[in-house]
C-alpha cells in the first residue's frame, strides 16, 4: 500500500491525524494494539514523531497509553458512552438556547437549509452522519463559546469509538431526523427553554439507541 509522503509541517499532527482517521474508520479497531515500528515504517518516519502524534490522541481519549506496554486503541465501556452523551446533552443543549436566544435571522436560516440538507439526506446514511454533524457543529459555532466546542469536539471523538453507533439501529435515523425537526421548530419560535429541553431529549433517545 503506497502512502503520500507527508508534509514537513507539524509532522507529528499529521500523523495523528492520519492515524485518527483510521481509527473512526475502524482500520485500527477498538482495543488492538498499535505497533508503532510497523507504522513508523509504513509512514517513513522515526518513532518519535510518531509517539508524539500517540499522546495526541491519548489526550483526545482515542488511544490508551500503557508504560513499557505502548498504545492501543480506547475501547469504550457503556459507562463512558453513557457519561460522554450526558456531557454532550448539557454542553449542546446549554448551545442551542443560547442560540435561540441570541442568533440573527440570518443565522437562523442557515440552520433551517442545513436542517433542509439533513432531511434530503435521509435514505443516505453517510450524508445523513455528514449534515447531522454540520448542523450541530454550525449550532455550537453560532453559540460562539470556544472553550465549549473544545470540549464537544473531544467528547464526539470518543463517541465516534462507540462500534454500534446509534444512527445504525433500525429507525434511529428516522427517529433522529423527527428530533431535529422539533429542535428546529423550537429555534425558529426564539423558545429558549423549548429548545433545551429538545435538544436533551435528542441525546437521551441517542443514547438508548446506542447502547
Amino acid at each position: 500500500m503506497v502512502h503520500a509522503s507527508l508534509a514537513p509541517r507539524a509532522l507529528y499532527q499529521e500523523v495523528a491525524e492520519r492515524l485518527r482517521q483510521r481509527i473512526f474508520a475502524r482500520e485500527l479497531e477498538p482495543g488492538s494494539w498499535i505497533d508503532e515500528m510497523k507504522l513508523a515504517q509504513e509512514y517513513g518516519i522515526s518513532r518519535t514523531p510518531l509517539r508524539e502524534a500517540l499522546k495526541v490522541l491519548a489526550a483526545e481519549g482515542l488511544v490508551t497509553m500503557k508504560v513499557r506496554r505502548g498504545a492501543y486503541v480506547t475501547e469504550v465501556s457503556e459507562k463512558d458512552l453513557s457519561d460522554v452523551y450526558h456531557l454532550l446533552s448539557l454542553l449542546e443543549s446549554d448551545a442551542a438556547g443560547v442560540v435561540a436566544q441570541t442568533a440573527t435571522d440570518g443565522q437562523i436560516r442557515e440552520l433551517k437549509a442545513l436542517h433542509k440538507e439533513l432531511e434530503a439526506a435521509a435514505g443516505q446514511r453517510d450524508k445523513f452522519f455528514e449534515f447531522n454533524e454540520r448542523f450541530h457543529m454550525r449550532l455550537l459555532e453560532i453559540a460562539d463559546n470556544r472553550w465549549r466546542d473544545q470540549m464537544v469536539a473531544d467528547l464526539r471523538k470518543v463517541m465516534k469509538l462507540n462500534r454500534h453507533n446509534s444512527l445504525l439501529k433500525s429507525g434511529r435515523l428516522e427517529q433522529s431526523l423527527r428530533e431535529h425537526r422539533a429542535v428546529m421548530k423550537a429555534l425558529e419560535k426564539r423558545d429558549v427553554s423549548a429548545t433545551v429541553m429538545k435538544m436533551q431529549e435528542h441525546f437521551r433517545n441517542g443514547l438508548e439507541a446506542a447502547t
